[in-house]
């Protein structure tokens, strides 16, 4: 599994992507509940991520994007639990990547992996295109930064397809980091460490490709 990078966006993102197979994906994992709590009250506190959450923002300038008004998924999380909340639970394999977003600062895309017809390409989504998002209406991705493979666009830094959601009878996953161009190198190996340590503890499975 690879992913094209289109030269309009080459400057500006440099995506990560780790596949993982037979993994198991609970409707709700207890051994996160403690996990995902302490790193709640953590993030409260942590005013350095702000610099990370800036990189971000700047990513979606550069797009001709308002960070403002279409937030990364990265940050929308760190707001909600900064309002007091708690991550959000949706199963465990979801949870995972929302608990490593919100504690990076990088937006997560997860995609299950049978739902997905390669080639994957990273590029601005063209004139109409868009998709049925999570939980929502159609999401536009006009001008925007996107993943999109033979069927069309399925996923950008704010919010995924339904198309290839993960569910509990997922097995194989894509997971990709919208990693802004500027980030160090150390930086987004460490955020692609720390989820393949998490994907390996709490979903299992067997990881068969990644890229940085």
């Amino acid at each position: 599994m690879t992913i094209t990078v289109s030269p309009a966006v080459a400057s500006i993102v440099a995506p990560a992507l780790i596949v993982r197979r037979g993994v198991t994906v609970r409707a709700h994992d207890t051994r996160l509940d403690l996990p995902l709590a302490e790193a709640a009250e953590r993030l409260r506190q942590a005013a350095r991520l702000d610099e990370a959450t800036a990189a971000t923002r700047t990513m979606y300038k550069r797009c001709g994007i308002d960070p403002t008004r279409t937030r990364p998924s990265s940050e929308a999380l760190l707001r909600r639990i900064r309002r007091g909340d708690g991550l959000p639970r949706v199963n465990g394999l979801v949870d995972i990547i929302n608990w490593c977003s919100a504690e990076t600062q990088i937006a997560f895309g997860l995609y299950d992996l049978a739902r997905l017809r390669p080639p994957v390409a990273m590029r601005l989504g063209d004139t109409g295109e868009g998709y049925d998002g999570i939980r929502k209406d159609r999401v536009n991705v006009e001008g925007r930064l996107t993943l999109a493979d033979v069927d069309g666009p399925f996923g950008n830094p704010t919010s995924d397809s339904a198309r290839t959601m993960t569910t509990p009878a997922t097995t194989e996953v894509l997971v990709v980091l919208f990693v802004p161009a500027d980030v160090p190198v150390a930086t987004a190996q460490a955020a692609v460490d720390l989820t393949r340590a998490r994907l390996a503890q709490y979903a299992g499975g067997e990881e068969v490709a990644r890229s940085l």
